[in-house]
């Protein structure tokens, strides 16, 4: 029997495979994919493991359509739930996926009472409150992945319209995961010199403007959400908290007074350990950045308020 720590992924679409695929890659824990679609997590995870077979890394992951393989996981990643499909709002996906991933929930508790859980479904932010509410777990074990992808997002729009790598580009971006996101200007910068010196202001509002809808562009031209970035960015946080990194990282966490919002899921930077979000980073916003985070936090009260519970 494997001495590897466990890693559960729920959904094994092609978020949560990228994510599984990720994290198989970094060959540091068993990864359990679990679907209630027969066949399609186990033929998912033979695939990957076979890939680990190529590019060198022990072939740890196993598909299911139940949750008894998943017992004991550290961290749960679930992505369960329907994507968008062209013309649908966030908001229309609620009360579908509040059902889905209620359930999701309600089996991870039984058999990983212990893990931390990342919840990638959409509306993101509002799933967030169901796996909360539904798993009676501390608000530091309960967040969600939207920050990283919408950084990720606003970083290679940065790049590319600087002719910079990707690499030096530091951006944070805040706030719900919709069309009200708010990329933080005065904290982005390209190898330490800020974005304002290197370009000018209707152009980063421009870049601004695509990030906010970058999901939404994705979805008309694939025709389904987006999902390489989004897995990605799924297994950024769970190495950040597997490997105990310390990371600083944007993840939407549960506010209480923080950024003047209580009682929230938002996106905003947070320090990603072994036990999950260990603290809220509170950076100095500009008053107009401010007022867009005032109003982001509105338009997720909003969606939050059409959820049963």
């Amino acid at each position: 029997m494997s001495e590897r720590p466990r890693i559960t992924v729920v959904g094994a679409g092609n978020v949560g495979a990228t994510c599984a695929q990720v994290l198989a890659q970094r060959d540091y824990a068993d990864v359990v994919l679990v679907d209630i679609k027969e066949g399609l997590p186990q033929g998912k995870a033979l695939d990957i493991d076979q890939m680990g077979a190529v590019l060198g890394y022990e072939p740890n992951v196993s598909g299911s359509n139940g949750y008894g393989e998943s017992a004991g996981s550290d961290v749960v990643v679930i992505t369960a739930g329907l994507p968008r499909s062209p013309g649908m709002s966030r908001d229309d996906l609620v009360q579908t996926n509040e059902k889905i991933v209620g359930s999701v929930t309600n089996e991870v508790v039984s058999a990983s009472p212990d893990a931390i859980l990342i919840v990638v479904s959409n509306p993101l932010d509002a799933m967030c409150h169901v796996a909360k509410n539904v798993s009676g777990w501390p608000k530091e074990r309960v967040c969600g992945m939207a920050g990283i992808l919408d950084t990720a997002r606003f970083s290679s729009f940065i790049a590319w319209d600087t002719g910079s790598s990707v690499k030096d580009v530091t951006a944070m971006v805040l706030g719900g995961h919709g069309d009200q996101m708010v990329p933080v200007v005065s904290h982005t910068s390209v190898g330490g010199v800020p974005l304002r010196k290197l370009v000018p202001e209707d152009r980063i509002q421009a870049m601004v403007q695509r990030t906010a809808k970058g999901g939404g562009e994705l979805v008309e031209l694939l025709g389904t959400s987006a999902w390489y970035a989004p897995g990605a960015a799924a297994a950024q946080m769970v190495d950040a908290i597997m490997l105990d990194e310390k990371r600083v990282l944007p993840c939407t966490a549960y506010l209480e007074g923080e950024y003047g919002i209580d009682g929230l899921y938002m996106g905003v930077p947070v320090k990603l350990g072994a036990n999950g979000i260990e603290g809220i980073v509170e950076l100095d916003l500009s008053d107009d950045e401010q007022q867009a985070l005032q109003a982001s936090a509105g338009a997720v009260r909003e969606v939050v308020g059409v959820l049963s519970t």
